[in-house]
């Protein structure tokens, strides 16, 4: 008998002794590998063309017309297969599958998306008062109507460099037609005085500065006045001027609608010297600069105008007589002085002095002095009364246009203190007082003071 003997290989096929099993096992599978060779071939003919296409287009964006003709193939494709749907695919065009975005798609209306806001919608909520029902009748009301009052403000006090001030100056000396610099040591220069001291320009006679002060109740709108303020020797504006002398305190305290103007003269030196001031047009010059200055510290700058023709009032202290003659006789605009104002001050010129009031006789004039300067006060007095110009010889009573005036105190006044006190605690102080009691002198006051304001 035949034995029959099977050897298995793996998970293979067995293989045995019996011819013919072995040869129609081989014949099943070489038709069985054909067909599935066959179907792995299709398939991969079937995937790798649609890929390769997609390959060549990607990365750049879509064509239209692509587009459009894949999506009229499709729309045939869907009608063949889905007659029932035929009608309604025959509409889907690139138009309906890609749409243009509609003006209320992109901005909603307000009943839809989000609410539309104008900017009046972020600003502060005010609360709505209801309104009354408006009467039938009237109602006469006695109580008086509210005027209109300037927001309150404090007062306003800063130095301010101004090019037309008095100092630095390389201009002459007009006493002597030869120039103010009249001495230099290396690289420095300075002034020889007429006591053979020497002031060098870059300490004494460089300050460009002016100190300016705008009371709280000023208003430009009403008739005001501008106060130049010349001090003396040894003296620095925010030292002296304004904490020791107080002027712009005096000016405040005195409610007249009155702003001031002290410009720097020799800082803290033995010295009288005019600088600018003793140039022709010096004191016009320096008011029309300080116009604008003033308009921006009020912070109206459209009051400029208004500044560059306000009346002044001239005062000099000490020896700040010098630029305040100067100022009378070759400022450009003695005309717009509207009074001068001497403390103890009275040390020369009385020439300049004596031609302005003669020439002026709608401004006023008041001296007041000390011993220091009695004897050239009476020679100044003399003088006037010789032209006919009749000369008071009290404060006591208003400053009126063509008012004359000279004042002697007593012994206990000192010069030192003159601004402080002289006829009058605060001078200053009491003349703009005066001034403001009369409309002629185009000041108006414009806030109260204490009743002893004018006192002596």
């Amino acid at each position: 008998m035949d034995v029959t003997w099977v050897v298995t290989w793996g998970h293979g096929w067995m293989v045995g002794a019996v011819p013919k099993l072995k040869a129609d096992m081989c014949a099943d599978r070489t038709k069985s590998s054909e067909a599935r060779c066959r179907a792995l071939r299709i398939a991969l003919i079937s995937g790798l063309v649609p890929l390769s296409l997609t390959l060549v287009q990607c990365g750049n964006a879509p064509n239209p017309a692509a587009l459009a003709a894949n999506s009229q193939a499709n729309v045939q494709v869907v009608a063949k297969t889905s007659p029932q749907v035929q009608q309604v695919a025959s509409g889907d065009t690139f138009e309906d599958r890609f749409p243009a975005p509609q003006f209320r798609e992109r901005f909603p209306s307000a009943s839809e998306g989000f609410l539309q806001r104008q900017m009046s919608d972020f600003s502060p909520k005010r609360a709505v008062q209801q309104q009354p029902e408006q009467a039938p009748y009237k109602i006469a009301s006695l109580a008086p109507q509210v005027p209109y009052q300037r927001p309150a403000r404090e007062d306003l006090t800063t130095l301010v460099s101004m090019k037309s001030s008095a100092f630095p100056y390389f201009g002459n000396n007009p006493a002597s037609d030869s120039p103010f610099l009249n001495i230099s040591k290396g690289d420095r220069r300075g002034h020889r005085s007429y006591s053979g001291r020497v002031f060098w320009q870059d300490e004494t006679y460089n300050d460009s500065r002016v100190l300016m002060h705008v009371p709280e109740h000023f208003d430009v709108r009403k008739p005001g006045v501008i106060v130049v303020f010349f001090h003396g020797n040894g003296a620095t504006l925010a030292r002296d001027v304004r904490d020791r002398q107080l002027v712009p305190q005096q000016i405040t305290d005195s409610g007249a609608n009155a702003v001031l103007l002290a410009p720097q003269m020799a800082v803290d030196a033995a010295d009288s010297s005019a600088g600018k001031f003793w140039q022709p047009g010096g004191l016009k010059r320096f008011m029309e600069e300080s116009a604008s200055h003033l308009a921006q510290l009020t912070g109206d700058p459209n009051s400029a105008r208004a500044f560059a023709n306000m009346p002044i009032v001239i005062v000099g202290y000490s020896g700040g007589f010098l630029p305040t003659a100067w100022s009378l006789e070759v400022g450009g605009i003695s005309d717009r002085v509207r009074g001068v104002v001497l403390l103890d001050a009275v040390y020369g010129e009385m020439d300049k002095f004596a031609s302005w009031i003669q020439s002026h006789r709608s401004g006023f004039f008041v001296s007041s002095y000390t011993h220091y300067t009695a004897r050239r006060d009476r020679e100044l007095m003399s003088m006037l009364r010789q032209k006919g110009i009749g000369v008071s010889e009290d404060m006591d009573g208003p400053l009126r246009p063509g008012s004359v005036v000279f004042v002697e105190t007593g012994d206990g006044i000192t010069h030192r203190d003159y601004v402080n006190r002289a006829w009058t605690q605060y001078p200053l102080k009491d003349v703009l007082v005066k001034m403001s009691a009369t409309p002629a002198l185009a000041l108006t006051r414009v806030a109260a003071t204490s009743s002893s304001a004018s006192s002596r």
